[in-house]
Order: C-alpha cells, then sequence, then structure tokens
C-alpha cells in the first residue's frame, strides 16, 4: 500500500465515499462527486481507459449541472 498524505477539505471526507471517484496520475489526484452511487458507477464503466483531460470534460458534460 502506498499512502500519500494531501490536505483534503473535510466537506469532501464528509461525503459518502460510495459517491466519489477518484483518479489519480503522476502528477494528480482528482476526486469527482456524483449525486447518486448509480451515476458514480456509470462514469466508470464510461471512462474507463480514459486520460484525465478527457474524464474532466466527460464529467463537465454529462454530471456537472450546476454543481455537485
Amino acid at each position: 500500500m502506498i499512502c500519500i498524505e494531501a490536505d483534503i477539505p473535510q466537506e469532501i471526507c464528509d461525503i459518502d465515499d460510495e459517491l466519489k471517484a477518484i483518479y489519480h496520475s503522476n502528477d494528480t489526484v482528482c476526486i469527482w462527486i456524483f449525486r447518486t452511487r448509480s451515476d458514480r458507477n456509470r462514469f466508470m464503466d464510461e471512462t474507463a481507459g480514459m486520460l484525465k483531460d478527457n474524464r474532466e470534460q466527460h464529467f463537465a458534460d454529462f454530471y456537472n449541472e450546476g454543481a455537485t
């Protein structure tokens, strides 16, 4: 296991883990937050294999309805 310390805002920690999708690369950690577990699971299926920029655009196009 590898742990990387980060200062995650409490409001992110308070959100149910089943509503979060986490992506990382060698220099970035992204946390997407969804309204439902079903949305999170669908996003993960739809974006499997995508690079970060494509995932960000997909989220903006299909899930970011006035920010979650």
